[in-house]
């Protein structure tokens, strides 16, 4: 019996980790305690292997579910670029700063900050939201130090000493408003764009060993045939390098996507188009270019107009100048709305912090919903299916956990939102 006829039955997921320090143990958590949730929501019985570290760039654990009519196995790695992140956010600030600083500047002057705003101007204030702490940082740093400096030089103190100590107390109140800037996330996401500018134009980068690690990953899973589906994922910056491993599979073996399992590829409120947009950007926009008209995969976008730090409404292909013609077969726009994935009263509380909200994309909501990650990764219906069905996915799951739908043939229509 084959996936099309009766479901998925094995799956094979291959989650890409975005430009978060918090690594395998840390997104195992958000997966663990999400699943607790989740199959007391949809009404089945499920199972969470442990969290096993397999090398310094791989992770794995394994997930059973299983209903009345339906059962899936579920093989759930994890790129591990928590080594490669953590080196860079430990860089000397006096070398992050101004790498940051020549990120801003480069933006502003390349035009690339404008087509940001024209794109998603909630994403663009995001960004600048996170340039302009960093620049209040340095502000109130240089501003104590001057400060320091001038109540020095008016005790009598010579103007060398007096710029001694007043730069001794800038240095010291930077280090100070260290914690507060961590805490704000303002060091991650100032550290992270400069090296999604670097990978995007093509540069040689920390990225490029572990992307190819796991492209030969999936082509090894493919050429097994050991499963039904293979779904690629990449969540927020994860978009970029999602994106790329799965371009970079596709050059390692152009038939991989016609070995057995269907290929898919979910990007989750993917910060991609931000890396594109670069005039510069040639290496994205290459990715791009090579996934967007592949017929043997399955590009899923999945977007949400509540959150900030992603780009809703918007062409990931055509917007930042990638032209394929009509060879163009991907991706499929999923709309997501967050109020229908949790409550009302939880979702009150989501969106009071738009770092929350952009994270529902990789858990659980506390109700049966259109869209639910740890369903899609480890639930019977093919990912593709439920993307262009999300409604009546959904609603063919039973209260006794049974699913009453059947899985459909069909391809991705490019650009397309997904409704019933």
């Amino acid at each position: 019996m084959t996936a099309s006829s009766a479901g998925i039955r094995r799956r094979h997921v291959f989650y890409v980790e975005g430009y978060d320090p918090r690594g395998a143990e840390g997104y195992y958590d958000i997966f663990r305690r999400s699943w607790k949730r989740c199959p007391r929501v949809w009404h089945f019985a499920g199972k969470l292997g442990e969290l096993v570290l397999d090398s310094e760039l791989l992770a794995h654990w394994d997930i059973e579910a299983a209903g009345p009519n339906w059962q899936v196995v579920t093989r759930y790695e994890f790129l591990r670029l928590e080594g490669v992140i953590g080196a860079n956010m430990a860089d000397p600030m006096w070398r992050q700063v101004p790498r940051a600083i020549v990120w801003m500047v480069d933006d502003l002057v390349s035009g690339t900050t404008a087509r940001i705003f024209r794109a998603a101007w909630r994403f663009g204030l995001h960004l600048l939201y996170f340039q302009v702490l960093l620049l209040l940082w340095l502000a109130l740093s240089v501003t104590g130090g001057w400060l320091a400096g001038l109540a020095a030089a008016s005790f009598g103190v010579p103007v060398p000493a007096a710029t001694a100590i007043g730069g001794l107390i800038a240095l010291i109140c930077f280090l100070l408003l260290r914690p507060l800037a961590d805490r704000l996330q303002v060091v991650q996401i100032n550290s992270c764009w400069p090296y999604l500018r670097e990978f995007a134009r093509g540069h040689a980068s920390a990225f490029d060993a572990p992307i190819d690690c796991y492209a030969a990953r999936i082509v090894a899973a493919a050429r097994g045939n050991q499963c039904d589906e293979i779904v690629v994922v990449g969540h927020s910056a994860a978009g970029v390098t999602a994106c790329a491993v799965t371009a970079r599979a596709f050059e390692l073996d152009p038939e991989v996507g016609r070995y057995g399992p269907q290929i898919v590829l979910l990007t989750l409120g993917s910060v991609m188009p931000a890396a594109a947009l670069h005039p510069a950007a040639r290496r994205m926009r290459a990715v791009i270019a090579r996934i967007a008209s592949e017929p043997s995969l399955s590009w899923i976008d999945c977007v949400s107009r509540k959150d900030v730090m992603n780009f809703w409404d918007f062409d990931p292909v055509a917007g930042t100048g990638v032209e394929v013609g009509a060879e163009r077969c991907n991706p499929l726009v999923w709309q997501v709305r967050f109020k229908d994935v949790v409550s009302p009263e939880y979702y009150r509380r989501l969106r009071m912090s738009f770092f929350r909200l952009h994270y529902q994309f990789i858990m659980s909501g506390d109700r049966p919903a259109p869209y639910d990650y740890p369903m899609l990764v480890a639930g019977p219906v093919p990912v593709a299916q439920w993307a262009r069905h999300p409604d009546r996915t959904a609603a063919a799951f039973g209260p006794d956990g049974a699913y009453a739908g059947q899985a459909r043939e069909g391809g991705v229509v490019a650009g397309a939102v997904a409704q019933d």
